[in-house]
């Protein structure tokens, strides 16, 4: 009990001490106590590395984009859904390949949990096989498994096809460069219980529209996970599959030739190599190459399904006119998640150096591995980091000089706070963001200086006279015109 508080000398010693003004330290906080205290209050704040903070005008950006793209799911039908952000990891583990399992931020255990750990893997410093023993939970990797996971909980309960949209954070433990975090946010949205190609028609005019309205120049990749199987078999080597797929993937990063060091060291041969790469070279528009592709395929036993799916969503792509996204059949690109089966997406800005901006794609069987099989599924994903990263370099497309506070009602004197409180009512209540100066003593020059550094553009003063006469003085800070209105009358100067 003696190291739980004072002991009763201890208590007086530090009275007395109070009273004749020392200041004075209890026995418990010397020595190795107290030198961690001051350790502690020397620690300089700090931001886990790939996270931010955001201020209001950042807030007020970052909301824009979502409501831009939540606007757009609403339009299409789909309704919200939030899940948790962390997940068990019998979860999330072996839905993201290899590298993907890589990237999750695991949460240890609460209490002594290395008690319970292998002591052997533990002298070893084995990661492997100490983590499941020390961490159950992990953050969230993606939107897209913790959906799959509610869908199976809640199946009886779903009218099918389900339609939702999901706008929260995400964690990856990658290494955090430009346009690139450890927490970012993902803007999804997905449809499950229907194998109509139309889903993907749907959301490529949902690209389309939410790129139109952010003022974004958009290029669309497409291709097929059928199609990269039928490439696989074609030169001989469909049991390297997924690793063509991460290796294909990487192609923006590593380049055409890094891409054939890692093919060539998964196995392949060399003339395996070249013919894959003569595939990927094909070159006309995307009917063009879609037909090249498909001849290759009749003369085999390769399933046509994917050139079939394809084919049926650039045919009605072409006839929805959307002039302002670059829609491109694309053979290189693999998307690198191993739950894809069908159509993937990929969005970039040609514009801008800075990778996908959105991507998705179709998922035969991902509820499969929670039990419930053949429940087919196609989403998309818009990364809000870097879209907000693209608007700050080009420019935004709106005004959001009239985001903030309109006014601040400044009275002079205490007496003008029953008043200063009435007006406040009434302008918020015709839907006008206004506040008051709570310091009725600070001089005005300093007041209105707040508001101007506040950026709010017009401030409310009521002084004796005002209150008086029944009016209000605007002053328009840019300009330093002023004017006496009555309430109505500032209403409507405030909408105008």
């Amino acid at each position: 009990m003696e190291d739980r508080g004072l002991q009763v000398g201890e208590r007086g010693a530090n009275l007395e001490g109070h009273r004749k003004g020392k200041p004075t330290y209890p026995a418990y906080f010397c020595g190795r106590t107290a030198k961690m205290v001051r350790l502690l209050m020397n620690v300089k704040p700090a931001l886990p590395k790939g996270t931010r903070d955001f201020n209001a005008e950042q807030v007020v950006k970052r909301n824009f984009i979502r409501d831009t793209i939540v606007g757009a799911y609403e339009r299409f039908g789909f309704e919200p859904l939030e899940t948790p952000a962390m997940e068990l990891l019998s979860t999330l583990t072996g839905k993201y390949g290899t590298e993907g399992d890589q990237l999750l931020f695991r949460i240890l255990k609460s209490g002594d949990f290395l008690r319970s750990a292998d002591a052997t893997a533990l002298s070893k410093k084995d990661a492997r096989a100490v983590l499941p023993e020390i961490a159950e939970k992990g953050l969230r990797y993606d939107l897209t498994v913790p959906f799959a996971r509610y869908v199976v909980m809640n199946q009886h309960n779903l009218t099918m096809p389900f339609r939702r949209y999901q706008v929260q954070p995400v964690w990856r433990a990658d290494r955090p460069q430009k346009g690139r975090y450890q927490e970012f946010w993902q803007c999804d949205a997905d449809v499950v219980g229907t194998n109509s190609m139309l889903s993907e028609v749907e959301f490529i005019q949902i690209y389309h529209e939410v790129f139109q309205k952010l003022g974004i120049k958009a290029k669309l990749r497409i291709n097929n996970r059928k199609i990269l199987h039928g490439m696989a078999s074609l030169i001989k080597a469909h049991e390297f599959f997924v690793p063509i797929c991460t290796a294909i993937d990487k192609m923006d990063k590593i380049g055409a030739e890094g891409v054939r060091e890692e093919l060539l060291k998964l196995g392949l041969s060399t003339e395996q190599v070249t013919q894959l790469e003569q595939l990927l070279a094909l070159e006309g528009s995307n009917m063009m190459r879609l037909n090249e592709l498909a001849d290759r395929f009749a003369s085999t036993w390769i399933d046509p399904k994917g050139i079939e799916e394809m084919w049926e969503i650039l045919s009605y792509i072409s006839q929805l006119g959307l002039e302002s996204l670059e829609v491109q059949f694309d053979l290189s690109l693999a998307r690198g998640l191993s739950y894809y089966t069908g159509t993937i997406f990929e969005v970039v800005a040609p514009d801008h150096a800075i990778g996908s901006i959105s991507g998705g794609g179709r998922y035969d069987d991902l509820t499969g591995i929670f039990g419930l099989p053949d429940v087919s599924g196609v989403g998309i994903s818009f990364g809000l980091e870097r879209l907000f990263d693209i608007l700050e370099e080009q420019g935004w497309p709106v005004d959001f000089s009239r985001t903030g506070t309109r006014v601040v009602f400044l009275p002079f004197e205490a007496q003008g706070i029953p008043r200063a409180l009435e007006c406040l009512q009434q302008v918020r209540a015709a839907g006008i963001k206004a506040e008051l100066f709570p310091d009725v003593d600070v001089k005005m020059g300093k007041k209105v200086k707040y508001a101007d550094k506040r950026g709010i553009p017009f401030a409310a003063v009521l002084g004796s006279d005002e209150i008086a006469a029944g009016t209000i003085t605007l002053k328009e800070l840019a300009t330093g015109n002023q004017e006496r209105l009555s309430l109505d009358e500032l209403v409507k100067r405030l909408l105008a």
